[in-house]
């Protein structure tokens, strides 16, 4: 397994789906695909850590793979979008770093 920055994945997600005439979704069906792989990962979360467990005739399918096909269309929607999620985690971290930072109880704080 190797690291790849986020940039990286945004590039082999687009190489992937340059190589198809119909190339990317509209952002309506990707947001709809979020929502559908969404609810797939919350169902193999269900049956993994939660009490609903699988029926013998459920194929085997894991919370990874689930993970993956979310960030897959995630990516999608964000290459459709000409969003560089790299710039837009390094948004988010700043914003929790700071709105956040007093938010919770930190492990090397005093009790």
């Amino acid at each position: 397994m190797t690291d790849k920055t986020m940039r990286t994945m945004q590039t082999e997600v687009d190489d992937h789906i340059s190589q198809f005439k119909t190339g990317y979704f509209s952002p309506l069906a990707m947001m709809a695909r979020i929502t559908e792989e969404t609810g797939e990962l919350a169902r193999e979360i269900n049956h993994y850590h939660g009490e609903k467990q699988k029926k013998t005739t459920e194929t085997e399918v894991t919370v990874q793979e689930e993970l993956g096909d979310l960030l897959f269309t995630v990516i999608c929607m964000a290459n459709a979008l000409e969003i560089d999620l790299q710039d837009a985690h390094d948004h988010v971290m700043h914003k929790f770093k700071n709105r956040d930072k007093d938010r919770w109880e930190r492990k090397d704080e005093a009790k």
